[in-house]
């Protein structure tokens, strides 16, 4: 059975496809249309469909619009009734439902061929919740969703027995954790529903003077749901305006915030564990692409086993609905990497190296030269394979640089137009990763955060937050034989096992996805070196 998902509801449109219970492609609209989020600038043209993601997917397959036999779309506007009795007043809330009932036949409209009758509206956190549950390497596990809202919740609270999912939460609208944080990144001065992980970030800089008083507005409830109550945030500190320097009150409610939900998590997470006793948890949903919050699940939960969705966003639910219809002919195939995008070969990326008239060189042992030049300590833009599905820069689109020197920190921010207060991330083979990074571990998809044992924390500086975690990525050499020979390279070269490894993107794009947009990027920011593929451009004036 051939099954296309898409999301194209709140924001992060997507498209995936899954052919006979196997992931075939998942990619984001972004990616291609090149608006990040697929927001743009009018009002409520966030609701976009992925016609170029579909497309794409489609084309990955061998398949026409005419062949797909399902198609799952993540929001079901039968749900978004009666929202007044539960106090949403959100004015967007008729234009969205009239969106998503009219959604067949925009997608007729857009791909010709395609059958509106094929579609199945998926509730959207039932997309979120088989993104991670059936996507996970575990026939069963407790399954936790948590975002700002779907249709009329903001939570579900579920167990996945082979492919069936039992409902045994859910958390009615106004009350959400995510609106929550998103309120908040809002007053700092940030973009609410994408900003978050500057307000986790932030939340290391400062101390939860405020958790007792949060404690009283935040709190879980006895039935597996939780109570939000409207927060003052100026009680606490002063609105940001866009640009406003930030101080320490700032930090310091960032802080407290980040510590009540992490305690809230908890406490939600020990629920389901009592009424289904599953060794496994699995999550998505926004909510679960704070790291910093996972890794206290992880640390202090109940569970031997905590596993995130790598696109827990709402781009997921592309990939959640297509796995909830192929379910029903049973258990689909766990999620093998989520290198599910765009992929050139290397004769393509020659062709566009060519094109646009750049010397390159094609190395022998690419490893060992790329090494070389991270060891004399310049930027790489570095381009490999398939792109990442969800918003994790995992070795195929990323920048990377020595751990060593602290200042290289500083210089990626400034690279990518970022906050200096925000950190980057170290890539270390699994297999050496226990004897610098203490959590969960292996880490393959950056969702976790680890403590720096003290031994390392000098030694590897620019990968080492201002409270002495890291949010790794772990290496598997089997799955990542390049990744793999190129950390060993640079470890003959410098005693370092760990290279710098963040997004390959600037501030306000999102990240890179073809060869075009790698070389845009080379042409407008100062890193020495792009790597696409096999190929090897260097900057003019870059050492050798």
């Amino acid at each position: 059975m051939r099954v296309l998902g898409v999301n194209a509801i709140f924001h992060d449109p997507s498209a995936a496809l899954v052919v006979d219970g196997r992931i075939v492609a998942a990619a984001e609209e972004e990616r291609f249309s090149r608006r990040k989020h697929g927001k743009r600038p009018v009002p409520w043209s966030a609701w976009e469909l992925p016609d170029q993601a579909i497309r794409w997917c489609l084309d990955q397959a061998g398949l026409r619009p005419e062949d797909v036999d399902l198609i799952g779309y993540s929001f079901d506007p039968s749900l978004c009734v009666d929202l007044g009795e539960l106090g949403v007043t959100d004015p967007g809330d008729a234009v969205r439902t009239d969106y998503a009932r009219r959604a067949p036949r925009f997608l007729a409209a857009s791909l010709p061929g395609l059958d509106p009758e094929k579609v199945r509206f998926v509730p959207h956190h039932v997309a979120h919740a088989a993104s991670a549950g059936l996507a996970a390497p575990y026939k069963e596990s407790a399954c936790l969703v948590l975002d700002g809202r779907g249709e009329r919740a903001s939570h579900l609270a579920g167990r996945y027995d082979g492919p069936k999912l039992d409902i045994l939460a859910a958390q009615d609208l106004p009350h959400s954790l995510g609106l929550l944080y998103e309120d908040l990144t809002e007053h700092l001065g940030f973009l609410r529903s994408s900003d978050e992980y500057k307000v986790m970030a932030l939340a290391s800089y400062g101390k939860p003077r405020h958790l007792a008083d949060f404690r009283e507005l935040v709190r879980a409830t006895d039935d597996g749901g939780f109570r939000t109550e409207k927060i003052d945030w100026a009680a606490y500190a002063p609105k940001v305006a866009p640009g406003e320097d930030l101080i320490d009150a700032h930090a310091d409610l960032a802080c407290s915030v980040q510590r009540r939900l992490e305690e809230v998590l908890l406490d939600l997470a020990r629920w389901l564990h009592e009424q289904t006793g599953a060794k496994a948890l699995t999550m998505a949903g926004g909510t679960a692409l704070n790291c910093v919050a996972n890794s206290v699940l992880a640390r202090s939960g109940p569970y031997e086993h905590v596993w995130v969705q790598p696109a827990a966003g709402d781009a997921g639910t592309a990939l959640g609905a297509a796995l909830q219809l192929s379910a029903s002919e049973g258990r689909p195939e766990p999620m093998a990497t989520p290198a599910l995008g765009r992929g050139f070969t290397d004769e393509e990326l020659a062709a566009r190296l060519r094109q646009a008239a750049l010397p390159f060189e094609t190395p022998r042992d690419l490893a060992a030269v790329v090494a070389q030049a991270l060891a004399e300590d310049q930027i790489i833009a570095w381009f490999q394979g398939r792109a990442e599905y969800g918003p994790r820069a995992l070795g195929h689109r990323s920048l990377l640089a020595h751990p060593g020197r602290k200042e290289n920190l500083e210089r990626l921010n400034d690279i990518k137009g970022r906050e200096q207060f925000r950190p980057v991330a170290p890539l270390v083979l699994a297999e050496r990763a226990a004897e610098i990074f203490d959590g969960p571990l292996p880490s393959p998809y950056m969702l976790f955060v680890h403590d720096v044992a003290p031994a390392w924390q000098d030694r590897i500086a620019a990968v080492v937050h201002v409270d002495g975690t890291a949010r790794i990525q772990t290496v598997d050499r089997a799955d990542e034989p390049l990744v793999a020979a190129l950390l060993e390279e640079f470890e003959q070269r410098t005693g370092l096992p760990v290279l710098v490894n963040t997004s390959l993107n600037i501030a306000g794009r999102p990240m890179v996805d073809s060869p075009h947009d790698a070389l845009e990027l080379f042409g407008a920011a100062p890193v020495d070196m792009l790597v696409l593929g096999p190929h090897v451009v260097r900057r003019a004036g870059a050492f050798r």
